[in-house]
């Protein structure tokens, strides 16, 4: 749309006028949002308005902070952390019945319920390196000295990326940094190109699970 200069002007100053309308009722509205909150500030507890309940909410607020213990949260965590614990694995139900049970003795009603998920699990897994020098990867983690959950094999799941798909590729590798979009653009700036080959990124930088579908949206087969 096309104005001539007289009514362009005269929209012009409209929109001044408008604009200086707006910034001055949202001024006053923050005056009055700032003095509000002065006084919402000033009340001793939010959502209690009698001096006999807030008295009473701030006694049950101590009593609950007196039952808590750092031993309780500490214990908690070496127990339920003691074996692997994954979803559908004996240990992670033994997890959920104990901590219903800690419901319960509190007072709580408590049920646990189950749900059938996808969740698929790795069959073959094999790493191997062909050239300049052949190696075979182990895909194991040795145990951590002082870890001694670190050297549970029997229960715990093997090394892998879940949701991936099935596959056999062989291509030549190239590094990525973290694998995130900006790291792919400055390959490209330096003329590497990532299509039909297998990227190997750093653990960290984002969550583990973008490092693949980005690898696969700059034309990657395989990412480590």
């Amino acid at each position: 749309m096309k104005l001539d200069p007289a009514r362009a002007l005269v929209a012009l100053v409209l929109s001044c006028a408008v604009i200086s309308t707006f910034i001055s009722s949202v001024a006053a509205q923050g005056t009055t949002v700032s003095t509000n909150r002065t006084v919402q500030s000033e009340t001793p507890l939010l959502g209690f308005s009698r001096a006999a309940t807030i008295a009473r909410e701030r006694e049950l607020e101590a009593r609950f902070d007196s039952l808590l213990r750092r031993e309780n949260l500490r214990e908690w965590m070496r127990r339920m952390s003691a074996r692997p614990h994954h979803v559908g694995s004996p240990f992670g139900r033994e997890n959920a019945e104990f901590i219903a049970a800690q419901f319960r003795s509190w007072g709580y009603e408590t049920n646990i319920e189950e749900f059938q998920v996808l969740f698929p699990t790795p069959r073959t897994r094999l790493l191997e390196m062909t050239a300049p020098e052949p190696f075979t990867a182990r895909l194991t983690e040795p145990p951590v000295t002082g870890d001694a959950t670190s050297s549970q094999t029997t229960e715990g799941l093997p090394i892998y990326n879940a949701y991936s798909r099935d596959g056999d590729v062989t291509g030549q590798l190239v590094y990525v940094n973290y694998g995130l979009p900006r790291d792919y653009d400055q390959l490209a700036e330096r003329g590497i190109d990532v299509r039909g080959k297998i990227v190997i990124a750093r653990y960290g930088g984002s969550w583990r699970g973008i490092k693949p579908k980005v690898a696969a949206e700059r034309g990657a087969i395989g990412c480590l």
